[in-house]
């Protein structure tokens, strides 16, 4: 084990520890997420997904609130494939699924809709 003498000499023996590689941003409405590449001290690369969302409170004041993933080089193969499995199922079912709420059933001419409330413009 190296010893270390000094907390520079800490800082700098860990200087390549959780160094961030490559960055990119996605924004995306209320939520950002961040996917940054960092260096374990092995120097091998790994991944982390955050998502971050702003929190207002009743006092105005904000916070944000993170979620991290942190994602190795021995699980990238089993992550991609699986990602990609549901997205191509939200992409081959969510129109089927949205067209099947839009319809409606039909009603008959004359007959009172359930959610209708008739009213008589005497009346107001």
């Amino acid at each position: 084990m190296k010893s270390v003498d000094s907390k520079e000499e800490i800082r700098n023996s860990d200087s390549k520890f959780n160094q961030e590689i490559h960055s990119k941003v996605v924004r995306a409405g209320k939520r950002t997420y961040f996917f940054d590449v960092k260096s374990t001290r092995n120097e091998e690369f790994y991944l982390t997904i955050t998502e971050s969302k702003k929190k207002f409170e009743d006092n105005g004041n904000f916070h944000y609130e993170k979620h991290k993933i942190f994602l190795y080089n021995e699980d990238f193969q089993k992550f991609t494939e699986c990602l990609q499995e549901v997205i191509d199922f939200i992409n081959n079912n969510n129109a089927d699924y949205l067209e099947g709420e839009k319809q409606s059933k039909p009603v008959a001419e004359g007959e009172p809709v359930a959610n209708y409330s008739h009213v008589d413009f005497e009346d107001i």
